[in-house]
C-alpha cells in the first residue's frame, strides 16, 4: 500500500468539508433566473383593493383574517 492510499483509508470521511464555490456557469444561471423573476414580477397586473398575498387558486389558501371562503 502506498502512503496516499493509507492516508485516504484512515481519513475521517464524516469530517465536515469546506464549502466549494459554485462554478461560473451556475452563478451566471442564477443571475439570469433572478433577472427573469424580477421582469415577471414587474409585468404582473397590480390588483387594487385585492386580498393581498399569494394566489389562493394556486396555493390553496382560501382564508383571509381567519375567515374561510368557499366558492
Amino acid at each position: 500500500m502506498t502512503a496516499e492510499k493509507k492516508s485516504v483509508e484512515t481519513g475521517d470521511e464524516n469530517a465536515p468539508r469546506a464549502p466549494r464555490a459554485p462554478p461560473p456557469e451556475a452563478l451566471r444561471a442564477l443571475a439570469e433566473a433572478e433577472e427573469r423573476r424580477a421582469r415577471v414580477q414587474d409585468r404582473r397586473a397590480r390588483e387594487i383593493g385585492g386580498r393581498g398575498g399569494l394566489d389562493p387558486a394556486r396555493y390553496g389558501d382560501w382564508e383571509v383574517k381567519g375567515l374561510a371562503s368557499d366558492f
